[in-house]
């Protein structure tokens, strides 16, 4: 027998109250204070269905732990969706109502220490899982509340492993050795989705073990295989607005722990003007991700960033032009594989502004072509061998 809904919202309800927890014999008395008599069965079932209420991500858990999944996005009651490497799937999960939804939402969100109501209606939230939270409650989102999940990654991608699963060609691997040898400031850049930080950490466990590296994060998802990384982690306002810690103010803090290598895990703010002065100050090696469409658009959007930060625009692209010298691009292709499609150089023309200048692209084959770019790229990282 099914305990009908309104019932097993009351039994949700008082043991909220209560502050109890949902075992056997608790469900079983308040069932009977509801003069409800049902079977060990239904009894077990409604246990079950309140702890999942009430522990971990309730009936979004089973699917966290897919192992290739690395997003579950809810919108309202009727629709979950997992993103993994076959891309976006509807799943059979459903949640009873919106109230459900929302519930679940406000104890995520609770959990990473934030607040979530019709006064704050929106949250963006590490939990102690690692996992990112996002989430957005109804009226203001359509067609239910919103969430977003994203999952960290479990483990590292070696450069070997990329080149088995797509992302690159043998050739192109070599050229990432070399970049990464060659100590010269990078950004890896793309889409979201698109592997910019799979690649990235990939590239940092072919760091020296010589080397330290420091990393910040506005939320650790950056997990190189290497024995020297220490991170730090940005953080959002709590509950009664205060104690925010922001990213450039972590960029500065990392200066002073003797970095071989300062990296920002995703560049997307004021903290651009500190890292650009940073490897304009003798921090070889620094490197970071930066969402853009294409190699091309990215001098437009670190200027952007920069000039929102209060650095003026002639200001920005001399420091651009002197501390980041290549641009790695990804993207994720129709059938769901991720690629590195495009090598570029930035250059500074006689306006003074930069440029991104093709280098090498890449075909959904992996298949390279050479643009203007390629004679410059070799000047800066050295000789890597045939790319073809």
């Amino acid at each position: 027998m099914t305990v009908p809904t309104h019932i097993a919202e009351r039994i949700r309800r008082k043991l909220s109250e209560a502050s109890a927890d949902p075992t056997a014999q608790t469900v079983a008395a308040l069932l009977r204070e509801e003069s409800e008599l049902l079977g060990d069965g239904a009894v077990l079932d409604l246990v079950d269905e309140l702890r999942r209420d009430t522990v971990g991500a309730g009936p979004l858990d089973e699917l966290l732990a897919l192992p290739d999944v690395t997003d579950v996005l809810v919108n309202g009651p009727g629709e979950v969706y997992v993103d993994g490497s076959g891309g976006l799937e509807l799943t059979s999960v459903r949640f009873a109502n919106d109230e459900s939804v929302r519930r679940l939402a406000q104890r995520l969100a609770t959990q990473g220490g934030r607040r979530l109501d019709d006064a704050r209606p929106f949250v963006d939230v590490r939990l102690p899982d690692g996992t990112r939270l996002h989430a957005v409650l109804s009226p203001i989102a359509r067609p239910g509340t919103l969430i977003s999940l994203r999952v960290p990654a479990r483990t590292a991608y070696s450069l070997g492993q990329l080149v088995e699963c797509g992302t690159l060609s043998n050739e192109a691997a070599q050229l990432m050795r070399a970049l990464v040898d060659s100590r010269a400031a990078f950004l890896v850049t793309g889409g979201t989705g698109s592997g910019k930080t799979t690649l990235l950490a990939a590239l940092l466990g072919l760091v020296s073990v010589r080397e330290r590296m420091v990393i910040v994060e506005d939320a650790t998802e950056l997990r190189p295989e290497h024995p020297h990384v220490v991170g730090l982690e940005g953080r959002s306002t709590n509950a009664e607005g205060a104690g925010a810690i922001e990213l450039r103010d972590l960029v500065r803090q990392a200066l002073r722990m003797r970095p071989d290598r300062l990296i920002v895990g995703e560049v997307r703010g004021a903290e651009v003007v500190d890292l650009l002065a940073a490897l304009n100050t003798g921090h070889e090696g620094g490197c970071g991700t930066l969402h853009a469409n294409s190699a091309a658009d990215v001098p437009a959007r670190i200027e952007a960033l920069g000039t929102s930060a209060g650095l003026p625009r002639p200001a920005v692209h001399s420091q651009l032009a002197s501390a980041i010298r290549i641009i790695v691009h990804v993207r994720r292709g129709r059938d769901q594989v991720r690629r590195l499609e495009e090598i570029a150089v930035l250059r500074c023309d006689d306006s003074g502004l930069v440029r991104a200048v093709p280098a090498i692209g890449f075909d959904e084959r992996t298949r390279a072509s050479f643009g203007e770019g390629f004679a410059e790229l070799e000047q800066v990282i050295g000789p890597f061998g045939s790319v073809s």
